[in-house]
């Protein structure tokens, strides 16, 4: 019969993905877009650990705020913001305003919650 202890581990690694390219593109998606599902993945695992209750849930706050997630997160969407103002033909275009005007707000949105946790 298997122990039915709770792990003390925060992780487990079980797989290694090799490194992102810096440069180009592989014709469909950006290299740099691997490294999303390794960031969410992160996150998940510091969400898991704290519902597991082993680690303390301000501790983790703390060390995200500290880390500057928030800016991070809110850069990345600025940038794609700044993108699509650069690829629009037409700076009156709705449809690439709205996008940029969305993903801007999105930024600013994270910095905030970051400022009232």
């Amino acid at each position: 019969m298997k122990d039915q202890t709770m792990s003390m581990e925060l992780a487990t690694v079980t797989h290694i993905e090799a490194a992102a390219e810096r440069t180009g593109t592989d014709g469909v998606l950006e290299d740099l877009a691997a490294l999303a599902p390794a960031a969410a993945a992160a996150l998940a695992l510091l969400a898991d650990a704290i519902k597991r209750g082993r680690v303390d849930q301000d501790a983790v706050v703390q060390a995200l705020k500290d880390a500057r997630v928030d800016e991070a997160f809110a850069s990345v969407l600025d940038a794609a913001a700044d993108s699509v103002w650069a690829a629009a033909k037409d700076p009156f275009d709705f449809d690439d305003r709205l996008t940029a005007d969305n993903l801007s707000g999105a930024a600013g949105d994270v910095r905030r919650v970051f400022h009232w946790i």
